[in-house]
């Protein structure tokens, strides 16, 4: 074995590469969460469909075309924006408010300027209820007690 001797040189006026943040133009990503759903959100500038898992929202949430508006109703934004969705985890009911939660964090990317009326109606925060871990010693669920005999 050869031991090989390495010259460290160092400059004192070493700079620094300049990083550039990739420019996505109209396009504003969030992510929104709910119970275990987490929805990542591209909202666009200008006409379009609404995806949800590349299916029509309104195929994928029927009948909850009111809530999904709510954000854009505060803002004043209806029509301007459409967006294409990605959402796993949990039911369909997490999945939505996972979905207005993130749509809401992207308007404000959109436009800072919505951020006191999407806070207002509570829209940026986060819902922390989840669902409670089962203990030992219960029955089948996190608080349900075992049923002691009458006789």
């Amino acid at each position: 074995m050869s031991s090989k001797t390495i010259n460290i040189h160092t400059q004192t006026n070493l700079k620094m590469p300049k990083v550039e943040t990739p420019k996505t133009g109209n396009i504003f990503q969030a992510v929104g969460r709910r119970k275990e759903a987490s929805a990542r959100v591209r909202l666009q500038k200008g006409k379009g469909q609404f995806l949800v898992n590349a299916i029509p929202i309104e195929r994928y949430f029927p009948n909850e075309a009111v809530r999904l508006e709510k954000p854009f109703k505060i803002t004043e934004t209806q029509g301007m924006y459409f967006a294409t969705i990605k959402v796993e985890g949990s039911g369909k009911a997490g999945q939505l408010d996972a979905v207005i939660h993130g749509l809401s964090r992207a308007l404000i990317l959109a436009n800072p300027e919505t951020r006191p009326a999407l806070k207002k109606a509570g829209l940026l925060t986060r819902d922390p209820r989840v669902k409670e871990r089962r203990k030992y010693g219960r029955a089948q669920k996190a608080r349900k007690g075992k049923q002691s005999p009458k006789r």
